[in-house]
């Protein structure tokens, strides 16, 4: 190599810049077009959009005849902490951690303490991730059967995409079911449907929360609301599954299902939920049986959706609002406000 004036030879130079990280080569332009510009920095700086502290860092480090400068050097400190450990300690370390899998550093740390090995929880952390790296200790492998389940793949209900809102009725209908027990011995499952605009409810009752159950529901939501349902919103329940999803997805209507334990995604029929158990099941006479369930129900839902102030509409009832905002007919709809 030769080397002049404390330069590098032109082709022993390019030879050099070949062998450079992509990083080096790219602080090397820097320099380059410092030098061909009358040794502006500022200008330099604003060419390459970096800042003069980072620019005069490394200019401070930079020798043109050593590339190398401009790599990025090791950070490691030239003094690193030892271990202190002794073999017997990694020894019961290993023993414990094998014996117990499951467990970790805070508890082997306890068990250690009464085999009179006083460690703290940090070393005995050090010493598992030590034998880890030099592949001493080897985890086992793991079969999951955990309580949750695994998401399954839905063939028609999607994630209710962030950009798609509620703005006229039937744009989003929550649907859910709840456990009533009105009676000893006595369970019921209730289905409401609510639309996230109107707040108008429908609801029914049966003796199981099925998919077949629920697929009928789907036909009662769209005798019973006075607009078009476009989308459903359910949770991952089984009984929002199979012949229901399927069921959706002849009628044309979309099917969203919430994400898992976020209930508080379907907070307007989880609310409607409250209301029909307070004030149907808490305070009605009756035996709760199937044949005599059903009417009680439909009487009071057009009690709910015709009588019954809401509080959300300002204190008019679902079908006040609907005539005051909305022009319906029928199934075919005009509306005032969008």
């Amino acid at each position: 190599m030769r080397i002049k004036s404390g330069v590098v030879s032109g082709a022993s130079r390019l030879a050099r810049i070949q062998e450079l990280p992509r990083e080096a080569t790219k602080r090397l332009k820097w320099f380059d077009y410092y030098n061909s510009h009358g040794r502006n920095a500022r200008k330099t700086c604003r060419h390459f959009g970096i800042s003069p502290d980072t620019f005069y860092r490394w200019k401070k480090r930079y020798r043109p005849d050593n590339l190398k400068t401009l790599e990025v050097r090791s950070r490691r400190p030239k003094r690193v902490r030892q271990p202190t450990w002794t073999t017997e300690t990694v020894q019961a370390v290993l023993a414990l951690r094998e014996e117990y899998p499951g467990w970790g550093k805070e508890k082997l740390a306890i068990l250690l303490a009464g085999r009179g090995i006083k460690v703290s929880a940090s070393m005995v952390g050090r010493i598992i991730r030590h034998l880890k790296e030099r592949g001493v200790l080897r985890e086992p492998v793991r079969h999951h059967i955990s309580a949750r389940k695994r998401p399954r793949n839905r063939p028609y209900a999607v994630r209710k995409p962030k950009e798609y809102l509620a703005r006229v009725p039937g744009d989003i209908v929550q649907v859910d079911t709840m456990d009533v027990r009105p009676l000893p011995g006595v369970i019921i499952k209730h289905f409401t449907a609510r639309d996230v605009v109107s707040r108008w409810d429908v609801v029914a009752a049966s003796s199981q929360a099925t998919a077949s159950s629920a697929a009928r529901f789907i036909t009662t939501i769209l005798t019973r609301m006075p607009f078009t349902v476009k989308a459903i919103q359910v949770d991952g329940g089984s009984e929002f599954q199979s012949i229901f999803e399927e069921r959706c997805r002849e009628l044309g209507i979309r099917l969203f299902v919430l994400p898992p334990r976020s209930p508080k995604l379907n907070g307007h029929v989880e609310r409607a939920n409250r209301t029909h158990a307070e004030e149907f099941y808490e305070v009605t006479d009756s035996d709760f049986d199937m044949p005599s369930v059903n009417p009680a129900l439909r009487h009071w839902e057009i009690t709910y959706n015709t009588i019954r102030p809401h509080q959300a509409l300002g204190y008019l009832t679902p079908n006040e609002y609907l005539a005051q905002n909305y022009s319906i007919n029928g199934k075919e709809k005009v509306y005032g406000i969008y």
